[in-house]
C-alpha cells in the first residue's frame, strides 16, 4: 500500500491546513504549551507533517496526562527521581514533543528491565557451605630448551656455508 503525503492525510481529516492549525492551537494551551513560535509567523508557516505530528503528539498527551506537569511527574516516576528538584526543573523547560519521547523511551527500557527479571530465575537462598576442597597442583608445562633448528633449517644453512668457504 503506497503511503500518502501529508498534504493528502490533512485534506482528508480535517479538510485544509487552516482547520488543522485551529486544531493544533486548541491543543496549544498554558497546560501543554511552551510558547517557542515566532510570533511573526505562528503555526500557520509549519509544514504539515510537522503539524500533522504536533496534533497526534498532543492528544495523546493530553487524553494520557492531560497537562505536561502530569508528563513531568510519570517521567520522573519512572525514572526513580521523583525528588529530583534540579532534573524537574530542566524536564520543565523542555517541549512536550520532546518530553513524550522521553518518557516513552524510559518506559520501552523498564519495560525490557521487567522482562528480564521475570525471565531470570529467582534467586535461591545460599546453601551451608561445604568447605572448600584442596584443588590438585596445576601441572606446569616444562620448560623447553631453545629452539633447535629443525633438519630443515641445518639442510637449508649447510650450502650457504659451503658456498661461503668454497668462493672465498
Amino acid at each position: 500500500m503506497a503511503h500518502k503525503s501529508p498534504l493528502a492525510v490533512v485534506k482528508e481529516t480535517f479538510g485544509d491546513k487552516a482547520k488543522l492549525v485551529e486544531a493544533v492551537e486548541k491543543l496549544t494551551g498554558d497546560e501543554l504549551w511552551v510558547a517557542r513560535t515566532n510570533k511573526d509567523k505562528g503555526l500557520a508557516h509549519v509544514s504539515n507533517s510537522k503539524l500533522l505530528r504536533l496534533h497526534a503528539t498532543f492528544t495523546t498527551v493530553k487524553e494520557k496526562f492531560g497537562t505536561r506537569e502530569k508528563l513531568i511527574d510519570a517521567i520522573l516516576e519512572l525514572q526513580k527521581r521523583a525528588k529530583d528538584a534540579g532534573m524537574r526543573q530542566r524536564l520543565s523547560a523542555w517541549p512536550v514533543p520532546r518530553l513524550f519521547d522521553v518518557y516513552k523511551s524510559t518506559a520501552k527500557r523498564n519495560a525490557g528491565a521487567t522482562r528480564a527479571e521475570a525471565k531470570a530465575p529467582p534467586a535461591k537462598a545460599p546453601a551451608a557451605k561445604a568447605p572448600p576442597a584442596k584443588a590438585a597442583p596445576i601441572a606446569k608445562k616444562a620448560a623447553k630448551p631453545k629452539a633447535e633448528k629443525t633438519e630443515k633449517a641445518e639442510k637449508a644453512a649447510k650450502p650457504k656455508a659451503a658456498k661461503k668457504s668454497a668462493g672465498g
